[in-house]
């Protein structure tokens, strides 16, 4: 999509070189778009500036005019004469206006930093080696390309309290704290819980929760994400691992329908965190820490390692051979998930075209609006089963149709997709009745009466796409392999289309050759590939289901809560 061009723009000078930007535009970021960096701690593009830290220094001066006339002031050839401050003055405190100009490079600004820098250091430990924000910690970085190289501190260092627990999920070491507070304003101005602040003055001062309280809320741990130092710490994530070790993957929040952009992080095919992943129009750069946990379900105790058929472990081959046949003897409903992801939920009406049952259902999960990133729609992708003609109209909590139609006889077998019968309403005598074929990734009570279950992979060990509240399509990517004995959904899902099938050509296992059909089968993606996709997600059109009333009379579309991101 191209960028809207504006009029409005005027005309700044970085370091010598013109650059149009918007009014108002602040200075980190106006430097930023040139490819250079001012040095800062207290500054984030998405709270307010507070100008703590003093480390984004430059210089600064205007076009001069005479005082007496008010006619701009000419340097012999003409050009405007820069009038320039006799400080520096800070970059993040300072926005853009015509005729600006800065020098970010110049003595005097080299000088400033190495000076704050010097000052932050005085009683800052220097022990990096043992730091768990080594390798990701900006006082690290910019002591060492904005400091002096040396220290000229003798005396002995300030020392503060250290492993002081703000909350159930955050550690401090004050002694690192360098005072930014970004974490205050955070608290403040997104979490909305005013609970950090600082007591005590000059190098005694303090972070700490105000008497009574605690860093509680469920957006606790991105207050860690954005310290620049190491004195916010992952309770969770704490010396479990280097940060230059991890390798890190795209992902998306699964636990709602806002669809918060992430990264994970692994090594060796083992998971250690999951933090947020910039993205202006749907989460800004925050997620909540219910999210973050959502990694652990890989290593959970009731995982699913191997099919199974009659409760004998079996090979995968084997199940999907023996979950075909089930399939074909009539009588089937299909129970899809709003977790499986569009291609899954494609292949799985491709199943259900083949056995020709019109008893498609999937499950709705509801829950409380947290006012930011979770929203009342628990499922993520439940608008990729409407896009992909899964379903029709939006689901409901409990399978009240599907149990009376057991009971009436006119079902004798499920297939279930990533779904627990049992929590959606059906009583162990209709399990009883039916025949049930299981593909999940834990064990439950559904896989517990399955004849056939296959075991199927995490959001973690696979690729795909999902639609969020927006309908916005995202792509996720796969971080690391999945247990021996289980098996990519899309390929399970894949391979029983085609057993069902005679001659017809049958939806692809792999994820990239699948979205040819979907392309051309599916209107609403018909101009879209996986590779396509952008990191950010694609806005689809999703008018064609305005007339669905999804949760509590609110339509399917919702605006944001948040600056920039889309938070129902």
């Amino acid at each position: 999509m191209a960028e809207e061009k504006r009029d409005d723009l005027i005309t700044v000078n970085i370091d010598g070189q013109d650059l149009q930007v918007p009014p108002g535009t602040n200075m980190v970021d106006a430097v930023a778009m040139l490819g250079k960096e001012v040095p800062h701690y207290c500054y984030h593009p998405k709270l307010s500036v507070a100008g703590n830290c003093r480390m984004c220094l430059v210089e600064l001066g205007m076009p001069g005019k005479d005082r007496a006339t008010g006619e701009p002031m000419l340097n012999e050839d003409g050009t405007p004469k820069i009038m320039w401050m006799p400080g520096p003055a800070i970059a993040c405190g300072t926005k853009a206006a015509p005729g600006m100009h800065i020098k970010t490079d110049s003595p005097k600004a080299i000088e400033s930093r190495e000076s704050v820098t010097e000052f932050l250091l005085v009683n800052h430990p220097l022990d990096c080696p043992i730091c768990d924000q080594a390798g990701e910690c900006k006082l690290q970085e910019f002591s060492a390309s904005h400091g002096r190289g040396y220290s000229r501190f003798i005396e002995e260092k300030n020392v503060k309290p250290k492993r002081t627990r703000l909350g159930p999920r955050v550690t401090l070491d004050d002694e690192r704290c360098i005072l930014c507070s970004r974490c205050v304003r955070f608290c403040q101005e997104v979490a909305d819980d005013d609970v950090l602040g600082f007591t005590d003055r000059g190098s005694y001062s303090t972070l700490t929760c105000f008497p009574g309280k605690e860093l509680a809320n469920n957006y606790s741990l991105n207050t860690v994400d954005i310290c620049p130092v190491g004195a916010l710490t992952s309770t969770d994530f704490r010396f479990k691992m280097r940060v230059w070790f991890l390798k890190e993957t795209n992902s998306i929040d699964f636990e709602s329908s806002v669809g918060c952009n992430t990264e994970v992080s692994s090594r060796e095919g083992k998971l250690y965190r999951v933090t947020p992943r910039r993205n202006d129009e749907v989460n800004d750069t925050w997620m909540p820490d219910s999210g973050r946990e959502l990694y652990k379900i890989v290593e959970a105790e009731d995982r699913l390692h191997a099919a199974s058929i009659d409760g004998q472990k079996a090979s995968a081959t084997d199940a999907l051979n023996a979950a075909s046949e089930l399939l074909k003897t009539g009588g089937v409903a299909v129970v899809g998930s709003g977790s499986s992801t569009v291609e899954e939920q494609f292949a799985l009406k491709k199943i259900a075209d083949r056995i020709g049952t019109k008893d498609v259902y999937l499950v709705a999960r509801y829950g409380e609006d947290d006012g930011l990133l979770i929203s009342k729609d628990r499922n993520p992708n439940v608008r990729g089963a409407l896009a992909t003609g899964l379903i029709s109209a939006l689901p409901a909590e409990q399978l009240g149709d599907l149990a009376l139609k057991i009971n009436a006889g006119e079902v004798k077998t499920v297939f279930a997709v990533r779904e627990d019968l049992a929590a959606a309403g059906l009583t162990e005598e209709q399990l009883a009745k039916v025949q049930i074929v299981a593909l999940g990734t834990h064990a439950n009570s559904t896989t517990e009466k399955a004849k056939v279950v296959i075991a199927g992979l995490t959001q973690f060990e696979k690729s795909g796409t999902v639609i969020n509240q927006q309908f916005r399509i995202q792509k996720f990517h796969k971080a690391i392999p999945g247990p021996a004995g289980a098996i990519d959904d899309l390929a399970a899902l894949a391979a029983i289309e085609a057993n069902l099938s005679d001659s017809e050509e049958s939806v692809p296992s792999v994820i990239g050759t699948a979205w040819k059909r979907i392309a051309a089968e599916v209107p609403m993606l018909s101009e879209l590939s996986f590779q396509s996709i952008p990191d950010t997600g694609t806005l689809l059109d999703g008018s064609a289901f305005d007339s669905l009333e999804f949760v509590e009379g609110k339509s399917l579309h919702f605006e944001p809560k948040l600056e920039g991101a889309n938070a129902q």
